[in-house]
């Protein structure tokens, strides 16, 4: 298909290593308009990248502050740029850049949808893994009555980014680990619908130059936290409860 000027492939980083610039390039050969949003990265992964095509844009933050907060900015600019929609990916090579055509044709056609990815696992994935994100799944269905996302924790999504903007700004949630699944919610709370396309999921080992920033105590207690929140949010008639 055509590449919108609409549209854009919108990757955060944060020290993903040697990863990204193979991630980079994998986005850049089935889309024209990429950005990489620097989320305060002390290992100089993205050095030399902007050079690289005139279809890329690499955005410095200065500081960490997280996935969502990384999304949240490159969002931001991208509007204010004129693009409408943007496809999240990860900088690590777990998700498929072959999809990337697919999955904006899908968005180009239903522009008021969230295109959401719907994981397709190899062989090498941890089964605890597999068996853990079972309980998010649940709980983001009871959170939506089933609607929306089918798999909450997978970030391999396109964005409608005027309602992505607007759910976030009405909470301080949703900022770091927990932007997939509170994304997910509070879009489908908002009416937005969702299309879910297979996509394969590849977990790179250490070996492989994979690198993982989860923290399993502190990251798995923010998702319970946010979860709590949802729940008491859907309870109390979606009434604001703010983030702590």
């Amino acid at each position: 298909m055509n590449h919108p000027n609409t549209h854009l492939v919108l990757i955060p980083a944060f020290n993903p290593g040697r990863l990204l610039a193979d991630t980079v390039q994998g986005a850049l050969s089935h889309w024209g308009h990429v950005w990489v949003v620097v989320d305060g990265s002390t290992d100089g992964s993205h050095q030399g990248l902007a050079a690289s095509s005139p279809g890329l844009r690499v955005i410095v933050r200065p500081r960490n502050e997280g996935k969502g907060a990384a999304v949240l900015s490159g969002a931001r600019e991208a509007l204010a740029a004129g693009f409408t929609h943007a496809l999240v990916m990860d900088a690590d090579g777990q998700h498929p850049a072959d999809r990337i055509a697919d999955f904006m044709a899908a968005s180009v056609r239903t522009p008021d949808a969230l295109v959401c990815g719907r994981p397709v696992f190899g062989p090498e994935a941890p089964k605890a893994r597999l068996y853990g994100r079972k309980l998010s799944v649940g709980l983001v269905r009871l959170e939506t009555s089933g609607r929306g996302a089918a798999d909450p924790l997978f970030g391999f999504r396109v964005y409608p980014l005027r309602p992505l903007v607007r759910v976030l700004d009405e909470t301080r949630g949703g900022r770091r680990y927990d932007f997939d699944p509170e994304a997910a919610v509070r879009l489908a709370w908002k009416g937005t619908p969702a299309i879910n396309l297979d996509a394969a999921c590849r977990y790179v080992g250490r070996d492989s130059g994979g690198i993982s920033h989860f923290r399993y105590v502190r990251d798995n207690l923010r998702m319970v936290g946010m979860h709590t929140r949802l729940l008491c949010e859907r309870l109390l008639g979606r009434r604001s409860v703010r983030a702590a």
